[in-house]
């Protein structure tokens, strides 16, 4: 879009949504760029959605996210929480200056959940934003439930994962190395430790890279099981549920005044140079 076409979105109220993924290793079947190929088709869909009854604006994909835990495999880019949180702040505050006044975070990656809410926390206090965000499979959860056979949510090149990229990128996925990627502890959560956050999302958060996790193959879940026909059923039921949750009017209050520096602070802990 030019630039009068997006000045005069700001002045409607548009949403402005940010996909944010990562480059990572995705097992022997998988290329690196999953994670952002399935954010950015997810989040443009769910726009496409939301668009017949209100403004919206879809940012290129954030491709760097918070993916240390797969060094062990190479393939592999990440940010530091600093580095990331900082990126996001300079989008916010981006947005902001261009006149938009609402931003929605679209998640595709799972090392960003966490780091993701702290941040978008701190940064709608931050720049008196409205800020929200989703995981995209954590806000399908149910839909997402119905259509996997052996496993219930998106874990990592996994049944879910191989699947969409089925549907959107078929001649990506090297099918011929499917057994090797099922073949691997992962598959049967072998990695996990009894009292350390498991799949259920309980007990003690400590780091754990993904050779501890998923050892050998560097894949969570069995990608054999996957079809084109569950990865376009998986797209449509994540891009309906985060249309749903993006016009959710209770999301675009403005956030209270609990802390305002008496200068503008980023993530970082850094005073913010631009508004001194």
């Amino acid at each position: 879009m030019t630039a009068p076409e997006l000045r005069a979105l700001a002045a409607r109220d548009a949403l402005v949504v940010l996909p944010v993924a990562s480059l990572e290793q995705h097992g022997p079947h998988l290329p690196t760029m999953v994670d952002t190929r399935l954010a950015t088709e997810v989040t443009v869909r769910a726009a496409r959605l939301l668009a017949v009854r209100e403004p919206v604006v879809v940012l290129p994909c954030q491709w760097m996210g918070m993916s240390e835990h797969h060094f062990p495999f190479g393939a592999t880019i990440s940010l530091d929480y600093a580095t990331f949180a900082a990126v996001l702040g300079c989008v916010a505050r981006s947005v902001k200056a261009c006149g938009f006044r609402r931003l929605f975070v679209v998640n595709g990656h799972g090392g960003n959940t966490e780091p993701l809410a702290v941040a978008m926390r701190e940064l709608a206090v931050a720049h008196d934003m409205a800020i929200a965000g989703a995981t995209y499979w954590i806000t399908a959860a149910e839909a997402f439930a119905a259509i996997l056979e052996r496993q219930r949510n998106i874990q990592h090149a996994c049944e879910g994962e191989t699947a969409m990229m089925m549907a959107l990128e078929p001649d990506l996925v090297r099918r011929e190395r499917l057994e090797e990627a099922a073949s691997g502890p992962g598959s049967a959560h072998s990695g996990e430790v009894a009292g350390v956050t498991s799949p259920d999302g309980v007990g003690i958060q400590r780091f754990r890279s993904f050779a501890e996790r998923a050892p050998g193959t560097g894949v969570r879940g069995d990608p054999r099981a996957a079809t084109p026909a569950k990865g376009e059923a998986l797209l449509q039921a994540a891009a309906a549920n985060l249309a749903a949750a993006m016009a959710n009017a209770a999301l675009w209050s403005a956030p209270d005044a609990v802390w305002r520096p008496s200068r503008p602070f980023a993530p970082t802990g850094l005073p913010d140079e631009s508004r001194r």
